[in-house]
Protein backbone atom coordinates (compact mmCIF):
# COMPACT_ATOMS: atom_id res chain seq x y z
CA UNK A 1 0.00 0.00 0.00
CA UNK A 2 1.50 2.94 -0.61
CA UNK A 3 0.84 6.18 1.30
CA UNK A 4 1.91 8.75 -1.49
CA UNK A 5 -0.96 7.63 -4.06
CA UNK A 6 -4.00 10.01 -3.45
CA UNK A 7 -6.00 10.07 -6.65
CA UNK A 8 -7.13 7.16 -9.15
CA UNK A 9 -4.63 8.09 -11.79
CA UNK A 10 -1.34 8.01 -9.53
CA UNK A 11 -3.26 4.58 -8.54
CA UNK A 12 -3.59 3.46 -12.14
CA UNK A 13 -0.16 4.43 -13.48
CA UNK A 14 1.77 1.75 -11.53
CA UNK A 15 -0.46 -0.83 -13.90
CA UNK A 16 0.33 -2.25 -17.26
CA UNK A 17 -2.08 -1.15 -20.07
CA UNK A 18 -4.82 -4.10 -20.20
CA UNK A 19 -4.70 -3.73 -16.08
CA UNK A 20 -5.34 0.05 -16.65
CA UNK A 21 -8.40 -1.06 -19.04
CA UNK A 22 -9.93 -3.15 -16.67
CA UNK A 23 -9.11 -0.47 -13.91
CA UNK A 24 -10.77 2.41 -16.48
CA UNK A 25 -13.87 -0.04 -16.71
CA UNK A 26 -14.73 -0.34 -12.86
CA UNK A 27 -14.44 3.17 -11.95
CA UNK A 28 -16.79 4.39 -15.46
CA UNK A 29 -19.22 1.72 -14.48
CA UNK A 30 -19.52 3.09 -10.07
CA UNK A 31 -19.50 6.46 -11.85
CA UNK A 32 -22.37 5.95 -13.79
CA UNK A 33 -24.48 3.64 -11.84
CA UNK A 34 -23.45 6.07 -8.49
CA UNK A 35 -22.78 9.17 -9.81
CA UNK A 36 -23.05 11.07 -6.29
CA UNK A 37 -20.54 8.41 -4.87
CA UNK A 38 -17.17 9.96 -3.49
CA UNK A 39 -14.51 9.24 -5.24
CA UNK A 40 -10.97 8.43 -2.38
CA UNK A 41 -7.93 6.13 -2.01
CA UNK A 42 -8.62 4.34 1.00
CA UNK A 43 -6.62 1.05 2.03
CA UNK A 44 -4.36 1.87 -0.89
CA UNK A 45 -7.29 1.85 -3.30
CA UNK A 46 -9.81 3.54 -5.08
CA UNK A 47 -12.95 3.66 -2.69
CA UNK A 48 -16.38 5.36 -3.54
CA UNK A 49 -18.48 6.39 -0.56
CA UNK A 50 -21.76 7.83 0.23
CA UNK A 51 -22.38 9.83 2.81
CA UNK A 52 -19.34 8.89 4.21
CA UNK A 53 -19.98 5.21 4.55
CA UNK A 54 -17.98 2.77 1.91
CA UNK A 55 -20.17 1.95 -1.41
CA UNK A 56 -17.56 0.06 -3.03
CA UNK A 57 -13.36 -0.71 -3.52
CA UNK A 58 -12.02 -1.87 -5.95
CA UNK A 59 -8.13 -2.27 -6.50
CA UNK A 60 -5.93 -4.39 -8.94
CA UNK A 61 -3.37 -6.95 -8.11
CA UNK A 62 -0.76 -9.26 -10.18
CA UNK A 63 -3.71 -11.66 -11.29
CA UNK A 64 -7.18 -9.95 -10.11
CA UNK A 65 -9.08 -6.78 -9.47
CA UNK A 66 -10.49 -7.37 -6.45
CA UNK A 67 -14.47 -5.97 -5.86
CA UNK A 68 -15.42 -4.99 -2.57
CA UNK A 69 -19.18 -4.63 -2.22
CA UNK A 70 -18.99 -4.85 1.34
CA UNK A 71 -20.66 -8.18 2.58
CA UNK A 72 -24.09 -6.85 1.70
CA UNK A 73 -23.75 -6.93 -2.18
CA UNK A 74 -21.83 -10.23 -2.10
CA UNK A 75 -24.23 -11.68 -0.40
CA UNK A 76 -27.25 -10.76 -2.36
CA UNK A 77 -25.21 -12.18 -5.76
CA UNK A 78 -23.86 -14.80 -4.26
CA UNK A 79 -24.94 -17.66 -6.39
CA UNK A 80 -23.51 -15.41 -9.57
CA UNK A 81 -20.43 -14.91 -7.85
CA UNK A 82 -19.56 -18.63 -7.28
CA UNK A 83 -17.69 -19.14 -10.23
CA UNK A 84 -14.87 -16.70 -9.01
CA UNK A 85 -12.65 -16.76 -6.01
CA UNK A 86 -14.23 -14.79 -3.59
CA UNK A 87 -14.54 -14.22 0.20
CA UNK A 88 -17.25 -12.25 2.28
CA UNK A 89 -16.52 -8.83 1.00
CA UNK A 90 -14.86 -9.80 -1.42
CA UNK A 91 -14.39 -10.67 -4.98
CA UNK A 92 -11.68 -11.62 -7.47
CA UNK A 93 -12.51 -11.21 -11.28
CA UNK A 94 -9.15 -13.00 -12.81
CA UNK A 95 -7.40 -10.44 -15.04
CA UNK A 96 -7.17 -12.47 -18.60
CA UNK A 97 -10.76 -12.70 -18.14
CA UNK A 98 -13.39 -10.19 -19.36
CA UNK A 99 -15.21 -8.31 -16.51
CA UNK A 100 -18.34 -9.49 -15.96
CA UNK A 101 -19.48 -5.70 -16.40
CA UNK A 102 -23.41 -6.49 -16.19
CA UNK A 103 -23.07 -8.33 -13.41
CA UNK A 104 -20.67 -5.69 -11.51
CA UNK A 105 -23.18 -2.83 -12.48
CA UNK A 106 -26.14 -4.95 -10.87
CA UNK A 107 -24.27 -4.79 -7.94
CA UNK A 108 -23.29 -1.24 -7.58
CA UNK A 109 -26.82 -0.48 -8.24
CA UNK A 110 -28.38 -2.71 -5.20
CA UNK A 111 -25.49 -1.02 -3.30
CA UNK A 112 -27.28 2.15 -4.40
CA UNK A 113 -31.03 1.17 -2.77
CA UNK A 114 -29.33 0.24 0.43
CA UNK A 115 -28.24 4.41 0.73
CA UNK A 116 -31.24 5.43 -1.18
CA UNK A 117 -33.81 3.17 0.90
Amino acid sequence: MKKDITTFEAYRAGFPKETREKLDIMRKLIQLHAPEALESISYGMPAYKIKGKPLVYFGAFAKHIGFYATPTGHQEFKERLAEYKHGKGSVQFPLNEPLPEELIAEIIQFRMTNFNA
